[in-house]
């Protein structure tokens, strides 16, 4: 492999992991996405347990619904309910959601 491909291929690495954390990395989206982890949560539970205002949450399940991470699930029952859970996109994230906690065990 010549410099310059080599060169290539961790600018390449390098800009995978800056648009990944680009996605998930705003401290409201991993709240969102590591409650998640416990299972589908109705729009209330999400707001107590992540102690985000109802306008940032919305933002943010929005945007991660967006990116194929979160679903939305809605039941017209009164009164009107709105669940989220992670999408199959969204699980592949526990992974790396147990090695940050382990990292932030042993270094913070």
């Amino acid at each position: 492999m010549s410099v310059d491909t080599e060169a290539d291929a961790q600018v390449g690495e390098a800009c995978a992991v800056v648009d990944s954390l680009q996605l998930v990395g705003s401290q409201w989206r991993l709240l969102v996405l590591h409650d998640l982890q416990e299972g589908e949560k109705r729009f209330n539970e999400l707001k107590r347990s992540t102690d985000a205002n109802a306008r940032t949450l919305s933002r943010v399940v929005d945007d991660l619904g967006e990116a194929g991470l979160v679903s939305r699930r809605v039941e017209e029952d009164a009164p009107v309910a709105t669940y989220y859970t992670l999408t199959e996109k969204g699980e592949a994230l526990c992974p790396v959601f147990d090695e940050i906690e382990s990292w932030a065990d042993e270094w913070l």
